[in-house]
């Protein structure tokens, strides 16, 4: 508590998804000073807007949760976009840092960093072996570069830039958006309503065979926070719950929690998406004590008790 107590906090993407819980957690733990920059009123794509936001608020710490991203489809849609607006917000957030003297840079990765094939568990060595699956590399690249440049910076400046890279998130507040959103808010929404319109039948993307692991996003603004407090290396850090389920095996639960009775039908001419995603989170356990708490099937009955609250 004394330590979030004296902090100064800059927190960018702090009226997003997973921004809403980590800003809940810092105002629990009595940090009295937060500065959440709205993407509406501030563009942090220009840099003299990040020197204008360091110089008003002054940060000890600086995180940075702020992201274009989404699902397959939106990747496919918008390479150009999600590379170039990722790249160059946390580029000159870091360099701007550096200038202004921020004790603390944190700054939030991807698991779309790692390699198409890399082997499961993903540990975080892994990282440079290989090109990102094809249909999220720009956003994967994107966020990579920032890596590098935290630990080059702390090379020449002795910057203190943390960089951590959770895996899917999902939970309440997410975006149920069937265009841009991910697999867990997709699946429910498709669901939710294919039961309401007591239709017989959805068709989901792909085979169902590639796996993937969840990170509740309670556990994941938990996780940014006991490592901006108690970490401070240069390596990047894996942050996930350890447990991996196939998407086919996902969307069985995600029925049986919504209940939804038709049938699935899986169309494998569209893309599946890398064949797995599955992290060693050894890293985080031994450096700053983080382990999930939340399962997967309770975690899913938060989030679809929760997007149907917001349907009534």
């Amino acid at each position: 508590m004394s330590f979030w107590s004296k902090q100064r906090v800059v927190l960018t993407g702090g009226s997003g998804f997973l921004g809403h819980f980590v800003l809940e957690k810092l105002r629990r733990r009595g940090c009295k000073s937060i500065t959440v920059p709205r993407s509406r009123e501030l563009d942090l794509r220009k840099a003299k807007n990040i020197r204008q936001l360091l110089k008003t608020a002054r940060p000890d710490l600086l995180i940075h949760l702020a992201a274009v991203c989404g699902g397959i489809e939106a990747n496919r849609q918008r390479p150009g976009t999600f590379f170039y607006d990722n790249a160059i917000m946390g580029i000159q957030l870091i360099e701007e840092a550096r200038l202004h003297g921020v004790a603390k840079t944190v700054i939030i990765g991807t698991v779309c960093a790692y390699p198409k094939f890399t082997p499961a568990p993903f540990r975080e060595e892994d990282i440079w072996n290989g090109y990102p699956e094809e249909t999220n590399a720009p956003y994967g690249l994107a966020k990579k570069m920032l890596l590098v440049q935290l630990q080059a910076y702390h090379q020449q400046y002795d910057f203190h830039g943390i960089y951590l890279m959770p895996v899917n998130l999902y939970g309440p507040y997410d975006n149920f958006d069937l265009v841009t959103s991910h697999v867990i808010p997709a699946l429910i929404r498709k669901m939710a309503e294919a039961k309401q319109k007591k239709e017989p039948q959805i068709t989901l993307w792909g085979t169902g065979q590639p796996s993937r692991e969840f990170l509740y996003v309670e556990d994941c603004a938990e996780g940014i926070l006991r490592a901006a407090e108690y970490f401070d290396q240069s390596e990047p850090v894996n942050l996930g719950s350890g447990r991996e389920i196939t998407i086919r095996n996902l969307a069985e639960l995600i029925r049986r929690i919504v209940g939804f009775k038709g049938t699935i039908h899986w169309d494998p001419t569209r893309p599946d998406g890398q064949p797995r995603r599955f992290l060693d989170t050894t890293r985080a356990e031994k450096a700053f004590q983080f382990k999930a708490t939340i399962s997967l099937e309770d975690g899913i009955r938060k989030t679809v008790t929760w997007f149907l609250k917001q349907k009534h």
